[in-house]
């Protein structure tokens, strides 16, 4: 882009900014026009073609701060001055305005970096906007892409999401790829391996593994908590106790149950459940009163004498009143 045109063109004016304007002013106010402008949206418009060429052009310069910086200047001087296009041997004998600023600001003639009037691009943060279309007249054209993500499937043990492990994966072509499971992982979630997707002029894209974890016989999975039911006697509920419960590591932990417990209490046990790097969960353990099926005599003898000891206690004495419309 000639300097000349620097100091013709109003680059805020364009993009309706003030000259204070901020970067996320400038690229917000282009965004927006680049919308409305751009002629994938206005296919044949000659007039907004040209705008589109203006703003892009305001904003290829405004957004640079290296050019903008030159652009202030220049404009701050040519405002004051006529310039002609000749160098030494021109009208007059004087220097040029191209060598004027070339001067200046150390750089050849022609001004900024990839001007818009060059066949500049589109600034890749705006290439969204234009669903990665070239524009317009070959002035356009888009940065190279990384190839495109492949995706793919697996299915892990419990015990690999709770610990982390490794698949491997075949391809059509034969290559096998090494998927690293964190520990932690949850049943739906996608690991993403860099670099193993299909290949494009700007590098390959990446592989997105959906893992799929098989449930366990026992143990269950709460967001980060775990849950298991373990069956206690009527007389551990009723009088209370220490049990012993597994836990995810293969080790026992002592848990003590109150007096009194109903079957479905739970009990917590703090950080014996999932960890993850950002969290650890807690062992969640839920009691089932187990009532015995085969009752020697001396046992139904006894439950017979609790029986009579506790005629007066009616555990359902509230349900008319609960179940009342």
């Amino acid at each position: 882009m000639a300097s000349q045109d620097w100091v013709e063109k109003d680059f805020y004016a364009i993009l309706g900014v003030s000259k204070d304007a901020s970067d996320a002013e400038i690229k917000k106010a282009y965004r927006k026009l680049a919308r409305t402008y751009h002629p994938d949206t206005n296919p044949g418009d000659a007039v907004s073609e040209q705008k589109f060429k203006d703003i892009s052009e305001a904003n290829t310069v405004l957004s640079d701060p290296e050019q903008r910086q030159q652009y202030d200047a220049i404009r701050a001087m040519g405002s004051g001055a006529r310039f002609t296009s000749g160098g030494p041997g021109g009208p007059g004998g004087g220097a040029g305005f191209e060598d004027v600023f070339s001067n200046l600001f150390g750089g050849g003639a022609g001004g900024g970096r990839g001007g818009f009037g060059g066949g500049g691009q589109v600034p890749p943060e705006f290439a969204d906007l234009f669903g990665g279309g070239g524009g317009f007249g070959g002035g356009f054209q888009q940065p190279p892409r990384k190839g495109a993500d492949r995706t793919a499937t697996t299915s892990i043990s419990f015990g690999g999401s709770i610990k982390g492990t490794t698949v491997n994966l075949r391809t059509r072509s034969g290559e096998v790829i090494e998927v690293r499971i964190p520990a932690g992982i949850k049943d739906g979630q996608t690991v993403r391996v860099r670099g193993k997707g299909q290949q494009g002029p700007a590098g390959a894209g990446d592989l997105l593994v959906k893992v799929s974890v098989k449930p366990h016989k026992f143990f269950a999975r709460e967001e980060n908590n775990i849950r298991i039911h373990v069956p206690v006697t009527f007389a551990e509920a009723a009088l209370g106790g220490n049990i012993e419960v597994p836990t995810m590591t293969g080790d026992t932990v002592k848990l003590k149950v109150p007096a009194g417990s109903n079957s479905g209490r739970t009990l917590r046990l703090k950080g014996r459940g999932v960890q993850t790097s950002k969290a650890t969960g807690d062992l969640l353990v839920t009691l089932d009163v187990v009532v015995p099926q085969n009752l020697t005599g001396a046992a139904k003898d006894a439950v017979e004498a609790f029986a009579e000891a506790t005629a007066d206690a009616d555990p359902r004495a509230s349900l008319a009143e609960q179940a009342a419309l």
